[in-house]
């Protein structure tokens, strides 16, 4: 009941999981980059909806005219918090995957070790010490 010896082979399963690793590090790098410039995004948002919210309060305190411009502040206000929510979600998500390529960069590091410690004691010949 032995398993396939392509996959049981060091050499085959450290090819298996370089594989692996090659595809999912450029994705997980260009995710994180996705991941950082919305947040960037979500942080002008919340500024600018800042602003505006000031801006309304302003303009209410000034006009002559009762405008209740109250709701149009609230509603402006949840927005703001949901963008924040959305922004620590964001924010959460890319310590995940700032720790899982830091992760792959530390497994390849080992394989890649483990393969030249273990090539240096192919190359060597049984007959010479």
């Amino acid at each position: 009941m032995a398993a396939p010896a392509a996959v049981e082979t060091p050499s085959g399963r450290d090819a298996l999981a370089d594989g692996l690793l090659g595809l999912l590090k450029p994705a997980v790098q260009q995710l994180d980059l996705h991941v950082h410039s919305v947040r960037e995004s979500q942080v002008e948002l919340r500024e600018h909806i800042d602003n505006l919210a000031t801006e309304l309060c302003r303009i209410n305190e000034h006009q002559k005219v009762a405008l209740d411009l109250d709701p149009y502040v609230k509603k402006l206000l949840n927005a703001r918090r949901r963008v924040v929510l959305v922004n620590n979600i964001l924010q959460n998500a890319q310590e995940r995957l700032r720790r899982l390529n830091h992760n792959v960069a530390k497994e390849t590091a080992r394989r890649k070790t483990m393969l030249e410690t273990s090539g240096a004691f192919s190359t060597r010949s049984p007959s010479k010490p």
